[in-house]
């Protein structure tokens, strides 16, 4: 049964612009105030980076699914697919995640400064087939490398305000391109949503 448009369980603009890009038409289905969404991103003991992205989009796509039912749009064979996705940054087993004020997006930069680190992104869909619900998982692990940068290079970043709310305090799409010196992987997946992956699950799922 061909689908037409998915849910995106995501506010993030850069997912709304690849799902664009791959010629898929979604409508937001975010969480509500009854819902602590910043709990599903806690980070348990000494995880490593690829089994916490997938554990937490694992929790968001269930959370996802939930939501959809309480708001009776789960109900129908033909109901359109979940998709919700996790980007997290990791040096070695050290996973960085979004940085609470000004102090934690500097000691992240700094620490991001001259080397190499992992950008992984889960993808995460739930489509119905008859009565039963599948889901499908993708990950999308890439490497990104920084130039060294002095105090001021950080400082006039933090200033623009863009470390606040992205894992490891930078975003690829912005201003902190101009520190990257080598990318190998996906960029789309380093942006949050690797098309490549994120096609072969909606495949599945029969939306494209």
């Amino acid at each position: 049964m061909k689908r037409h448009f998915i849910y995106l369980a995501s506010q993030s603009p850069r997912r709304a612009e690849l799902l664009a890009q791959l010629g898929v038409s979604h409508r937001l289905l975010l969480a509500d105030e009854t819902e602590d969404a910043e709990s599903l991103e806690e980070i348990r003991g000494k995880e490593a980076p690829a089994t916490y992205v997938h554990r937490v989009t694992k929790l968001k796509l269930e959370a996802a699914v939930e939501r959809a039912k309480r708001r009776n749009l789960w109900d129908a064979l033909d109901t359109p697919p979940i998709l919700c996705a996790d980007t997290t940054v990791a040096m070695g087993r050290m996973i960085l995640g979004k940085p609470d004020g000004e102090r934690a997006a500097k000691q992240m930069l700094s620490a991001l400064s001259g080397k190499t680190h992992r950008v992984l992104t889960s993808v995460g869909v739930a489509w119905r087939v008859g009565k039963q619900v599948k889901t499908g998982f993708v990950l999308s692990d890439s490497r990104v490398t920084f130039a060294r940068l002095s105090k001021a290079d950080i400082a006039v970043y933090i200033a623009t305000g863009e470390p606040f709310g992205k894992a490891g305090s930078y975003g690829v799409q912005g201003k902190a391109a101009a520190f990257i010196s080598n990318i190998a992987g996906s960029y789309s997946g380093i942006m949050g949503l690797p098309l490549h992956e994120t096609a072969c699950l909606l495949r599945e799922a029969k939306i494209l």
